[in-house]
């Protein structure tokens, strides 16, 4: 299966480099060309909770040639009015387009590649880009051979090429297939406003914000408007590494306390993970923040459901992002009326 991940920082440099070292035939696809260049020579390298570096194939999107069969997105959603275009002249009525990027993209990418060639997935792992060709994997092992992604077609139904993308991405670690593609867009959705959400408005890492009760608390409240929204869109959140998030919807104050034991089982693994927005920030970039929070808040937004905290921290993040000064913990200040709204 001729397979090329596309954007190649902290995840397609992992993605690309352990598909190599297992045995996988993968491009490496990156606009920037000091990232190809370094792949080009000094080969990709792991750091982290594995260590290793391997010779891989770097191009830039013009040195590309023929058609693919397999597209890994790992861009940022941000990118793909610019990559989609430059990938279609290498796609026939085969090609699978399998997104793993953050929110829930497959509308967007199916509006240039055709529903038919497109698919998407979860990623259960995280990392953090050091250098071109550098990456650090900040999940453990454990994570990866248990949880690395969960992969969809649009309609769930079970297809040979979502289990050929499956035989993939198992050369990185352990991949299953579900049939609620939407139900694993939302839940991974979760996973990112609650913890990525929050590491980028605190700036920090997640075990600083899963150890802070402030923060704890907003979390759960993130939590249970994500899954209210996501259920008014029809969807049911998918059990992910595990759990089964749609136990995280709150009925009361009192319900928040007895969850922090499920944040802590699912994310205490991650906790030394600093958000890929945060890394952003630190970079002076724009962040995803409007396909993470933000699509909380829109979507809340069409069907009358309030997201005040998911509010909060797009606010936050974009404040962040227009003065380039990182408030770190100390904006937990910011949420302290809202707290003292909901569990007086």
């Amino acid at each position: 299966m001729r397979t090329a991940v596309v954007g190649v920082g902290s995840l397609g440099t992992i993605i690309g480099a352990l598909i190599t070292k297992n045995g996988g035939q993968i491009d490496m696809i990156d606009s920037y060309k000091p990232t190809v260049d370094a792949l080009r020579e000094k080969g990709a390298t792991v750091t982290g909770a594995m260590e290793f570096n391997v010779p891989v194939s770097a191009l830039t999107p013009d040195e590309m040639e023929g058609v693919y069969d397999l597209f890994i997105l790992t861009t940022k959603q941000t990118a793909l009015h610019t990559v989609l275009p430059q990938l279609m002249p290498h796609m026939d009525e085969n090609t699978l387009v399998l997104t793993l990027q953050n929110g829930i993209p497959e509308e967007l990418v199916a509006s240039y590649v055709g529903k038919e060639r497109t698919a998407g997935g979860a990623v259960g792992w995280g990392a953090t880009w050091l250098e071109p060709g550098v990456s650090r994997l900040t999940s453990t092992m454990k994570v990866m051979e248990n949880f690395a992604f969960e992969i969809g077609e649009i309609d769930g139904s079970d297809t040979p090429r979502i289990r050929e993308a499956q035989k993939v991405l198992n050369l990185v670690g352990h991949t299953e297939v579900l049939d609620n593609l939407m139900g694993i867009r939302w839940a991974k959705v979760l996973m990112n406003a609650t913890f990525s959400g929050m590491s980028a408005a605190m700036a920090d890492t997640f075990g600083a914000v899963l150890n802070d009760e402030t923060t704890l608390r907003c979390i759960a409240h993130i939590a249970d408007e994500t899954i209210r929204v996501a259920n008014a869109c029809g969807v049911r959140l998918a059990i992910m590494q595990g759990t089964d998030f749609e136990t995280l919807k709150l009925d009361s104050p009192a319900d928040i306390p007895p969850k922090f034991p499920t944040y802590h089982k699912v994310w205490d693994q991650h906790s030394a993970l600093k958000a890929s927005m945060l890394q952003d920030l630190e970079k002076g970039r724009p962040t995803e923040i409007d396909f993470i929070n933000g699509i909380v808040c829109r979507k809340g937004d069409e069907h009358g459901i309030d997201t005040p905290y998911n509010d909060k921290v797009v606010e936050l993040v974009k404040l962040e992002e227009s003065t380039g000064v990182l408030h770190t913990m100390k904006n937990k200040e910011e949420f302290l009326p809202l707290l003292a709204a909901d569990e007086q």
